[in-house]
């Protein structure tokens, strides 16, 4: 079975554009410091060969990384769909923490886009995770690395 990427439109549009740039600026240069290292002569001593190769072995390794998230993935667009009031993949979620009346905010997306500092979460992740299929108004205890947080959730959001 064909493992599938979740991703939300505006993830896949990064990603597309991250490959665009690899394949139309990063491989360009690359080759062309390969073929300038290549001029130096002796190739077994020659730091600047290395390390040319070196990059575009990380570069073509990265684009077919992409290219098979991009193949595989389950692209949604939530904005389409109808707000019941129930967390779900690509839903920004108001909470607050029970116990300090803290309030944060965060955006469930896939693996690939996720950002704490952004506001941005796995969807694997535990806070995600405790948070799918809840509803408005529903209080999700997660398990944190200091103990079960409690949070009520005040908003969700389908944009």
């Amino acid at each position: 079975m064909a493992t599938t990427y979740p991703m939300t439109l505006l993830g896949a549009k990064a990603l597309r554009e991250e490959l665009s740039d690899l394949k139309s600026n990063v491989r360009p240069r690359i080759i062309a410091s390969i073929a300038e290292a290549r001029e130096h002569g002796d190739l077994k001593e020659n730091a600047e060969y290395h390390a040319a190769r070196e990059q575009q072995s990380f570069c073509e390794g990265r684009i077919q990384d992409i290219e098979g998230k991009l193949g595989a993935a389950q692209i949604i667009d939530i904005s389409k769909m109808t707000n019941n009031g129930k967390v779900i993949f690509g839903a920004t979620v108001k909470l607050i923490n029970v116990d300090t009346d803290e309030e944060i905010q965060y955006k469930i997306v896939g693996d690939d886009e996720a950002d704490l500092k952004n506001g941005l979460i796995s969807v694997n992740s535990p806070i995600a995770r405790g948070l799918i299929g809840k509803e408005l108004d529903d209080i999700s205890a997660i398990q944190t690395p200091a103990g079960v947080v409690e949070y009520e959730i005040i908003s969700v959001d389908y944009k």
